[in-house]
């Protein structure tokens, strides 16, 4: 039998798609406190691949880099960084995103991860989070209207996921009442996302208005759970639900996304059933881990689709 290396495999190099790779510190422990490693990392992004790419698709990704793991500094990243490779599709954004120019003509170059070679790239950068925006680029890579509103369900302590479900069932009802459905997506830290597709692109202006019209009629109606305020001192024991994700600067984590948590957890679809047990029950609904989303999506397919 061939001697077993006594130091890990620092470089490799892999044939993705028929792109090759440079993958590097595939033993570097990026969660200290479940020793998850950059290469266990690499293998979640890998495999669910078939569900996230579609949701990432046409999309400007901004990423969020911890290079020494998540005990360590981390850094967003929006622009595609030096050394990108040229089959690494870009789009090149005004920097107010879908609003139109900006008074400076300032622009961003944004990476698009639609395909798996550019997802592998961007993860083997340490990029545990991908965070988009409610809008997309069209194949010239011009900027397009939102074709969802977003709303962040973030609890202030000591509430919590329980919390957030209550009022998930109170915007979901809301948002029924404007012929619009609701997709929940836990956010992978302490509270939930809430999805909601258009029939056709908005200027983000509008998908802002209707979502903070919504949050400000629920907090007139339940002063005692929800909070339309952004002042962090007025959330105590309330769900702030935050509509300015929806501006077009603005972007929320990917469903299926890793967050950098002390421990290794995902932004999760889950089904409106679920969403009322974690309504009922304190202990019905928890953030989910990467072994379990994978298992999810075995079982259950893509809640988000």
């Amino acid at each position: 039998m061939p001697k077993k290396a006594e130091h890990p495999q620092t470089e490799v190099h892999v044939d993705v798609e028929g792109r090759t790779l440079r993958l590097t510190n595939l033993e570097k422990v990026l969660y200290p406190s479940t020793g998850t490693t950059k290469g266990e990392v690499l293998d979640y992004y890998v495999r669910i691949a078939p569900v996230l790419l579609p949701h990432l698709a046409g999309r400007p990704v901004t990423r969020i880099r911890w290079p020494h793991g998540v005990g360590d500094l981390s850094f967003f990243e929006k622009n595609a960084p030096r050394g990108t490779p040229s089959w690494v599709r870009t789009a090149e954004v005004p920097t107010t995103g879908s609003r139109g120019p900006s008074r400076h003509g300032d622009t961003l170059v944004f990476p698009i991860i639609e395909d798996l070679p550019t997802l592998v790239w961007a993860v083997n950068l340490a990029a545990l989070e991908l965070h988009v925006h409610q809008w997309t680029v069209d194949e010239d890579d011009e900027p397009v209207g939102a074709d969802r509103i977003v709303i962040d369900l973030d609890p202030g302590e000591p509430a919590g996921l329980h919390e957030c479900c209550q009022v998930a069932l109170l915007v979901q009802e809301a948002l029924a009442e404007r012929d619009l459905d609701a997709l929940a997506v836990t956010s992978g830290s302490k509270g939930l996302h809430l999805y909601a597709p258009l029939a056709e692109p908005l200027p983000s202006a509008e998908t802002s208005e209707l979502a903070k019209e919504i949050a400000e009629e629920l907090q007139a109606a339940r002063p005692d759970l929800v909070t339309a305020t952004m002042t962090k001192a007025r959330r105590r024991g309330k769900v702030f639900l935050d509509w300015s994700q929806n501006a077009g600067s603005k972007t929320t984590v990917a469903p299926y996304s890793l967050r950098g948590t002390p421990r290794p957890q995902v932004a999760t679809p889950v089904g409106w059933d679920e969403v009322a047990e974690g309504a009922q029950d304190p202990l019905g609904l928890d953030q989910f881990t990467p072994t379990q989303v994978l298992e999810r999506v075995e079982e259950y397919g893509d809640l988000f689709a």
